[in-house]
């Protein structure tokens, strides 16, 4: 793996408090939310090299298909990332898990056949400049898988969610704002948007700001315009 030399904190993110209880939340969620079937159906198909921006404590990486080479998964948060450190040792193909923030990626440009971005574009700082970081590291007609939290089409949730994103919720959720349209920015920062459907966490019952998710896939195109 070729990294670039970039000068950044080692800890870019620092969320202990809630890194334990996502820690928690997360496994609970994959094995009784339906998450797990999600992150399945976001990385089939994917190979070569693959960049994981947020690798939170791993629990993608038992789900990466054998023809994926190397993941090379980047995670700020120092706790989590010594999680995601044990679940890439269990991991079936190569995952080496580094220090790292997603608007400044320690790697070369064009290096990666696919990113993915998992339930962490709500969370960065600057959701623009992080993209185009994305953009940068992958090669032309380079696969940009995300599974992320959205706005919400209906009015009232929206509302909502843009309450709870001036208030408490990114305090408490480690930086998440669920009002983010991340279609619209990911197609902003100069991707070709494929294929996607809209999720609702949990399918039944009482939303919440989160609840709103989008899972999909964009490319890179092969010319620049």
């Amino acid at each position: 793996m070729q990294l670039r030399n970039r000068k950044l904190p080692r800890d870019a993110v620092h969320h202990p408090v809630f890194a334990r209880f996502y820690a928690r939340m997360s496994v609970t969620a994959d094995l009784r939310g339906g998450i797990a079937a999600y992150r399945e159906e976001l990385l089939s198909g994917l190979s070569g090299r693959v960049i994981e921006i947020g690798a939170g404590n791993g629990l993608n990486f038992a789900r990466y298909p054998g023809a994926v080479s190397e993941v090379v998964a980047l995670e700020p948060e120092r706790s989590l990332r010594q999680l995601a450190v044990r679940s890439a040792l269990r991991a079936e193909v190569p995952v080496d898990v580094v220090p790292g923030a997603a608007e400044a990626l320690p790697v070369k440009s064009e290096a990666f056949d696919g990113a993915v971005a998992s339930l962490v574009l709500c969370t960065v700082r600057d959701l623009p400049r992080a993209l185009a970081e994305i953009r940068r590291v992958l090669r032309p007609g380079g696969e940009l898988r995300f599974f992320e939290h959205g706005l919400a089409p209906g009015r009232a949730l929206a509302a909502a969610q843009r309450v709870a994103d001036r208030t408490l919720w990114p305090l408490v959720f480690g930086g998440c704002h669920t009002a983010r349209d991340p279609l619209a920015a990911i197609a902003a920062a100069g991707f070709e948007v494929g294929t996607y459907r809209r999720l609702r966490i949990p399918e039944r019952g009482l939303q919440v700001p989160s609840s709103p998710c989008v899972l999909g896939v964009a490319r890179k195109p092969f010319t620049e315009d």
